[in-house]
């Protein structure tokens, strides 16, 4: 980084499948990133040492050439399968309790990591729900969007789908659904997949029109139709009402539509009519749950990718890690 920016923070966003580690100065920007296949479910070797040489491996270099630089980490690498355990935070929360109840843990390379915790919504009415690593994207979509984190429900599309009501900056209530993992088990592991070619569609007109089909049978859809609908996808599939290509698309837009009458119900019970709907996560999946909701007339207020690093960033703030005059606001 010669006569650039400095560093002053590594933030690790540490999950099941993957880790990003990220360089950042002290307004937040990121300086360089790395990434590979070792979330904490595929270490290299198992137990403490894994996380050990892990974290060597990826952080390695830029220890050596920036020593003393502070770390933040946040996601399952708080886990009771992590380095180690940073048991959930109550709601409301917001990065200042994530920091209250942060855990610490010392590496061989003499660098001590301070791991974010996760969150769980226990109302004594309802069962309980919990959350670990989207907490950390949260704060970074509130600090990005400030005015939207006033009032909004933050939906983050993926395996375990999280609608998340923020108000004032605090996460108040949330719900999973597991939307990505129900589709992955009936696309892969169940008497519809077999139908399914392995290949992806070139048909892509095709394709569309198959997920919003799935969407819209979701929106005509009674209380208690989700099974019987689902065998649909085979029976579609069977007649030939539609081509094998398209099968997967099908299923797709009935699962999110399904996740999406629902929250959208449950949004509308525990919020203001004029709250925001904010969208985080993988471009692609966004994409499809913004076509979703058109359906259903909805338009979320913003799309937004990756925002951990910027959650991570905050929490560093938040921590006392980053110097105070450093603590510009990120472009």
């Amino acid at each position: 980084m010669e006569n650039g920016p400095t560093p002053a923070l590594i933030a690790l966003d540490w999950g099941t499948s993957s880790l990003r580690a990220y360089l950042m100065d002290g307004s937040g920007r990121v300086l360089d990133r790395r990434s590979n296949a070792h979330g904490i479910q595929n270490l290299p070797i198992p137990g403490l040492p894994g996380f050990e040489q892990v974290f060597a491996s990826i952080c390695g270099e830029w220890l050596t050439l920036y020593p003393g630089l502070p770390v933040v980490a946040g996601g399952m690498v708080g886990s009771a399968q992590g380095w180690v355990e940073a048991p959930y935070v109550p709601c409301p929360a917001d990065t200042s309790t994530l920091v209250s109840r942060a855990v610490a843990v010392d590496s061989p390379l003499g660098i001590r990591l301070l791991i974010a915790p996760g969150v769980i919504f226990d109302p004594p009415d309802a069962n309980p729900d919990v959350m670990r690593g989207e907490e950390i994207q949260i704060s970074g979509a509130c600090a990005d969007h400030p005015a939207l984190s006033q009032r909004t429900c933050v939906v983050l599309p993926g395996t375990h789908c999280k609608w998340v009501q923020v108000s004032e900056g605090r996460i108040v209530r949330f719900a999973t659904y597991m939307t990505g993992e129900l589709f992955a088990v009936l696309s892969k592991h169940s008497i519809l997949g077999r139908l399914m070619p392995a290949d992806e569609s070139s048909d892509s007109q095709a394709c569309e029109a198959a997920f919003l089909d799935g969407v819209n049978a979701a929106r005509k859809s009674l209380p208690g139709d989700l099974a019987h609908q689902i065998f649909a996808t085979r029976t579609l599939g069977l007649t030939r009402r539609l081509p094998a290509e398209a099968l997967k698309d099908y299923l797709s837009g009935l699962l999110i539509g399904h996740e999406l009458v629902s929250g959208l119900a449950h949004m509308r019970d525990t919020l203001s009519s004029d709250a925001a709907l904010l969208l985080v996560g993988e471009d692609a999946l966004c994409g499809r749950y913004v076509r979703a909701l058109e359906v259903l007339g909805v338009r979320p207020a913003a799309k937004l990718e990756n925002t951990a690093p910027r959650g991570l960033f905050q929490f560093a703030v938040a921590a006392g890690l980053i110097p105070l005059a450093s603590k510009a606001t990120a472009p």
